[in-house]
């Protein structure tokens, strides 16, 4: 683990910090024994917002018995940019979106309790991927710490529970304890015992969680890192499920300590320090030689503080470089993961960053945003790391056109033969009696156009390949076992230059293995002449692909079927006319069902009298859009209003699992009489009661002021 050479300062936040006030939602740690005894967390004002929304996919509740490969965040101490739940601003925030080579995800910091930002859960649950949180003490404020935690095993039990108690809250799958203080040898029975008791506790919680022992402290007390597993770390290593063993092990340490795990080798993941601190190999761009010699010796893994390409900047850029480095990585660790493997399969390609966002090929916002949450399985594209003019590049660029989200594949460059073609997904997903429907979007140019090709093997062994394909292609019958021309869907009606196309495939017995894209050029019109063969320029966009059961679109609840509340609104008017608005909105199904949508946008209406001369005429909107939210719950705050605004009207845009969006005219609304509040003195802060029921109105409606409780101040 990375040894900081002085004690983290404490940062000075002015003015102090109180979670128990509501403010833009962030995720945040805990830092003392007192609070997490306390079970205070559970009081603040953030807590709703850090639950995780995305649980992990059936079948991944156990990790499979091969090696594994574990990913432990250490980024700048952590909690920056993804701390800000409904997203930040930074367009070039860090990420990571090679889920496919990674088992298990650690997020990291140096504080006591280190909770792990729910946007990393969502993403990395989307992706079969488990995500632990961090339990560490260390220096000699740890010391104190450790002496309180192991006073009794009635105290080791109660720290073990609220432990468990907040992993099964915010909804992430165990723990990485870090104990780097020495300890008294009359400790460690209930060092031992506070394990122990952590596992048995998530595991009943949690079927399928994790705890893992890092290699610090000895059995004796001692503050030894090992460096492999042995006699003097293994008693802890029996009583949770796996080991991390320090980085500076020597060429025969994961062999010796695969010896030593026995059957439960795999359970012993091998440290690799990617700043390269004494690490095998040195880490940075020689991280894979580690890695080589750890599978040789047949133990998993762990990869500590990827971020050091984004750290220390590695050129060309970010985005180039972190493909580059996880490329190494997955040519010596292979990829673990396959998807798609159930139904619905969607992605945008959105790797939770970008320059603009969009609904259904409309452009919603041009704002430079930031959210982890976002991210859209993300396709296995293969880097080229020098690409010339005379090839296609096939990359995700943030700055092209988005049909859904921020993301796309992005292909440009020349078309040398009669086609290109490049995987994007490796598969695992059988198929049943029903047809699949598969539903992708493109916007190109001139004659570039794009298929979807996917290969199906069965359980005889047999093979096949479809292409779907705009158009009929006879040039590219002989390579493919059928060729389906798709239809164009009707697009929606802001979606310009985006074409939708829909093709279904029946093939009962068999198995989706991979999807690739193929760009080729349109056949020429009936009047026009084939031109000779020559390289020609080519560019494409693919902006999202769907695989479904059914042809038609998700069945949304109606706006009559959903309850909108409005919590802790202040409204905030200053000497000049400029009014500000914050508020908490909350919506659930006023029938109580538990039906779960993965993410909701939220817009505002800003309704305003326009006045000519002495006249008053018809009313203008101006519709806006302020972030997307994964629970159920938003907060805006210090939305600014003009002052000709009359009321303003928010919409939660309901959107399902297949991509597809709730009409903003038929989704839940919450409205808000801005006349009536903003009532109040010139430069005073109004705040009103709480009065749900009250605030609720009818979605044809406005609030009026008798439906506000009166000021608390003011």
């Amino acid at each position: 683990m990375s040894h900081p050479t002085s004690e983290p300062e404490l940062q000075n936040e002015t003015p102090p910090f109180d979670p128990t006030k509501p403010s833009v939602p962030i995720s945040y740690p805990i830092k003392t024994l007192e609070e997490l005894e306390s079970r205070s967390y559970f009081e603040s004002f953030h807590y709703p917002f850090n639950k995780a929304s995305v649980a992990l996919q059936s079948g991944s509740s156990s990790l499979p018995n091969r090696r594994r490969l574990l990913v432990c965040h250490d980024m700048s101490g952590g909690y920056l940019d993804d701390k800000w739940i409904q997203g930040g601003t930074n367009p070039n925030s860090y990420s990571i979106w090679h889920w496919y080579l990674i088992d298990v995800f650690v997020y990291f910091s140096h504080n006591l309790v280190t909770l792990p930002p729910p946007c990393w859960t969502n993403t990395a649950h989307r992706h079969g991927v488990k995500v632990l949180g961090t339990f560490i003490t260390e220096w000699d404020e740890g010391r104190v710490i450790s002496d309180k935690l192991l006073s009794t095993n009635e105290s080791a039990h109660m720290y073990a529970e609220r432990l468990t108690e907040l992993a099964v809250a915010l909804g992430f799958d165990g723990w990485l304890i870090n104990m780097e203080v020495k300890l008294d040898s009359g400790q460690i029975p209930n060092m031992k015992e506070f394990v122990n008791h952590l596992n048995q506790t998530m595991h009943s919680s949690v079927p399928g969680s994790l705890v893992i022992w890092y290699d610090s402290v000895t059995i004796h007390g001692k503050l030894d890192w090992q460096d492999q597993l042995n006699e003097m770390n293994k008693p802890f290593f029996d009583v949770c499920d796996g080991i991390f063993v320090n980085y500076t092990w020597k060429e025969n340490y994961p062999r010796l300590s695969a010896a030593v795990a026995g059957d439960r080798k795999f359970d012993v993941y091998m440290g690799v320090d990617v700043f390269g601190r004494n690490t095998y190999g040195g880490g940075q761009w020689n991280t894979n030689v580690a890695l080589d010699v750890i599978k040789k010796g047949e133990t998993s893994a762990a990869i500590f503080a990827p971020g050091w390409v984004y750290e220390t900047q590695q050129r060309p850029n970010f985005q180039t470089a972190q493909s580059r480095w996880w490329d190494l990585v997955a040519k010596s660790w292979g990829i673990l993961r396959n998807y798609p493997k159930v139904l619905p399969f969607y992605s945008n390609f959105d790797q939770g960053h970008g320059y603009h966002f969009s609904v259904d090929g409309a452009e919603i916002s041009n704002d430079p945003w930031c959210n982890i949450s976002c991210q859209g399985f993300q396709p296995l594209l293969e880097l080229v790391d020098s690409p010339t003019p005379d090839s296609i590049q096939t990359l995700v660029d943030v700055k092209e056109a988005s049909y859904s989200g921020g993301g796309n594949i992005t292909f440009k460059g020349t078309l040398e033969d009669n086609a290109f073609t490049t995987k994007l997904f490796h598969g695992e997903l059988p198929l049943g009696d029903l047809p699949v429907h598969i539903t992708y979007s493109v916007k190109s140019e001139g004659d570039s156009q794009l298929g979807i090709s996917l290969q199906f093997s069965s359980t005889m062994n047999n093979s096949m390949s479809i292409l779907l394909a705009s158009e009929e292609i006879n040039q590219f019958s002989s390579k493919f076992s059928k060729v389906i021309t798709t239809r164009q869907l009707e697009k929606p009606g802001n979606a310009t230059g985006w074409v939708i196309q829909e093709g279904s495939i029946a093939l009962n017995g068999y198995t989706l293995t991979e999807i690739h894209a193929l760009c080729y050029r349109s056949k020429p019109k009936f009047n026009e002449q084939e031109p000779a063969h020559s390289p020609v320029k080519y560019f494409a966009v693919l902006g999202h692909i769907t695989i479904k059961n059914s042809e038609k679109n998700s069945v949304f609840p109606p706006s009559s079927s959903w309850l909108v509340e409005g919590q802790f609104i202040k409204w905030t008017s200053s000497f000049q006319g400029s009014k500000t608005l914050s508020v908490k909105i909350n919506w659930k199904l006023i029938d109580g069902t538990d039906i779960v949508f993965p993410n909701y946008n939220i817009y505002v209406k800003k309704l305003a009298k326009q006045v000519v001369g002495d006249h008053v005429g018809t009313l203008e909107e101006v519709q806006e859009y302020l972030g997307t939210s994964h629970v159920e719950a938003f907060y805006i705050s210090d939305l600014a209003i003009p002052s000709e605004t009359s009321s303003l009207k928010f919409v939660v845009q309901v959107c399902a699992a297949d991509g597809t969006c709730q009409e903003l005219d038929d989704s839940p609304t919450f409205s808000i009489d801005a006349k009536a509040i903003a009532s109040a003195r010139h430069g005073s802060v109004v705040e009103y009661l709480l009065v749900q029921q009250l605030l609720i109105v009818p979605e044809e409606s406005l609030a009026t002021a008798a439906k506000v409780a009166p000021p608390i101040s003011g």
